[in-house]
């Protein structure tokens, strides 16, 4: 009400007459004449006086009219501002991001969003898939980019299925039939990296499961450290088609078969508190990325309010 009435004294102050006020506001003038009262009881001084000419302000208002004038630009100031942060034309968007998909995905993806949303100022924090699921809960970040997690306090919306594929050098006796058995790649010196993500679990468990115990192998503790090993012939490797492709266009590695392993994939998910309120840059942000989407059935893991407003968004290939 505080701010109405500093409206109401503005107006009478800047025309001088409370007739033009009252109607510059669409009030009447009791209404008008009211909240001048009001405001005058509020600061215990009177504000105006009354002239054959209309209205003069006083000393006491002479006084106080800056001060109400930087209160009420101010406020238009931040209302302006939470305009902006809804329609994503301004405001901060901090996200978390699991090292694979920061590195492969993440890049293409803020390139579309900040030639989209250019006020906005972007912060990107990295970590493993435990550390981003935290970062979300503690509210350090908006939004956090790792594989599938389980939360009660947390949202998922799928992005992309990021797949396990088996690269050689170009020279590799493998590349020539394009295909190799999981006992003939159990022969080679097998590339490992980082042996705390779930893709190094998925590379023991497959050769487990095939009763292939003893494996030659070589551990380094990032993708693009394993991607140079095998370019220089130091062994084959299982990696994210997400991180290989740029390199298998460029002849750098070949995409080998394997004839009789199961596929492998995984997951990719933006995760987000299911209590926190989604700011223009978050819900432009997930627009962008729920694009990414392959599998339609995967909306229903939204929640109604989010599938609805993702429900026309096309698929959108970071990779190329």
């Amino acid at each position: 009400m505080l701010y109405r009435q500093l409206e109401c004294f503005l107006a009478v102050a800047r025309t001088g007459n409370l007739s033009r006020a009252a109607e510059e506001m669409y009030l009447t003038q009791p209404t008008l004449t009211a909240r001048l009262k009001a405001l005058e009881e509020e600061l215990g001084d009177q504000l105006f006086v009354r002239t054959s000419r209309g209205m003069r302000l006083t000393e006491a208002g002479r006084e106080f009219l800056p001060y109400a004038e930087r209160v009420v630009s101010s406020f238009e100031e931040g209302k302006r501002r939470l305009e902006e942060l809804r329609g994503a034309s301004g405001g901060k968007l901090v996200v978390g991001a699991s090292p694979g998909v920061g590195t492969y995905a993440l890049p293409g993806l803020l390139e579309r969003f900040v030639g989209a949303y250019p006020k906005v100022n972007v912060s990107v924090r990295t970590g493993h898939s435990e550390d981003i699921l935290e970062m979300v809960l503690r509210e350090e970040v908006h939004l956090g980019l790792t594989r599938e997690m389980r939360h009660p306090e947390v949202e998922s919306v799928p992005l992309y299925e990021d797949e396990l594929v088996l690269v050689v050098a170009p020279e590799h006796r493998f590349t020539q039939r394009g295909s190799a058995g999981l006992a003939e790649i159990g022969e080679e010196q097998l590339i490992l990296f980082d042996n705390d993500s779930s893709y190094y679990e998925q590379t023991q468990a497959l050769f487990t499961s095939a009763g292939i115990r003893e494996l030659r192998t070589l551990e380094v503790d990032n993708i693009e450290a394993a991607k140079r090993m095998v370019e220089h012939r130091l062994g084959i490797a299982f990696l994210p088609r997400s991180a290989i492709v740029r390199a298998v266009s460029a002849g750098n590695l070949v995409l080998i078969r394997v004839e009789d392993g199961p596929e492998m994939t995984r997951s990719i998910v933006a995760l987000r508190r299911r209590d926190a309120p989604a700011s223009g840059p978050v819900r432009a942000f997930l627009e962008l990325a729920y694009g990414m989407a392959e599998r339609k059935e995967e909306r229903t893991k939204l929640s109604p309010a989010l599938a609805a407003e993702f429900e026309n968004l096309q698929l959108i290939d970071l990779f190329t």
